[in-house]
């Protein structure tokens, strides 16, 4: 796989007939004067019927001797036209958890094999744009299953996803270092490898 190959090759305005994923809205609404307004956003189509989440962002990290390891992917993405850096994702089919949609998705877009451990309040990713919104789901994998010894992802014909671990400790570096080599950051990502810089600057 060569991620070189990967381009942007035109963009024109998408009608709405012609739309399978996203919608265009317009909004009313009024502020905390009481005026009405109106407002642009974006909704996904692809949300469950019964369920009240678009998707699950999964924390899924490695224990290894030399300190833990997080996993990570590199995945080429149309909107930026750059491969980008991000965690394990994807959205939740109708009549499944969050847990089971992270369970699931780790499994296919990794190989890897894990059980949840956490699972994070409702995020929304961008409020002012659209209402997209997630779970992160903690997923601790066990190293000593044999499942995990060689993982084999199972991805669909047009995924094209590049799995790598780093270390957790050293994220922040590892973002920088990434930017630095021409890939994007995801929000989840650059906001997980900040925290953890914070939390070391603080002692927290």
């Amino acid at each position: 796989m060569a991620f070189s190959n990967a381009k942007l090759l035109s963009s024109e305005p998408l009608v709405d007939e012609e739309a399978r994923w996203i919608k265009l809205v317009k909004l009313a609404y009024k502020d905390a004067h009481g005026t009405t307004r109106t407002w642009e956003s974006a909704e996904r189509r692809t949300r469950p019927r019964s369920g009240s989440i678009d998707g699950v962002g999964i924390f899924a990290v490695l224990a290894k001797p030399s300190g833990p390891e997080l996993v990570l992917q590199k995945q080429y993405r149309a909107p930026i036209d750059a491969v980008c850096i991000e965690l394990p994702a994807g959205l939740v089919d109708e009549g499944e958890t969050a847990e089971q949609a992270a369970v699931r998705e780790l499994r296919e877009e990794t190989g890897y094999v894990g059980a949840v451990s956490e699972t994070s309040p409702v995020m929304f990713n961008d409020p002012g744009f659209c209402n997209t919104n997630l779970r992160m789901v903690h997923v601790t994998i066990d190293l000593d299953l044999p499942e995990n010894k060689h993982p084999k992802p199972q991805l669909e014909e047009d995924e094209f996803i590049e799995v790598l671990t780093v270390p957790l400790a050293g994220l922040w570096d590892e973002c920088k270092s990434f930017e630095s080599q021409g890939y994007a950051i995801d929000a989840r990502v650059g906001s997980l490898a900040e925290g953890i810089l914070v939390a070391q600057q603080f002692k927290l």
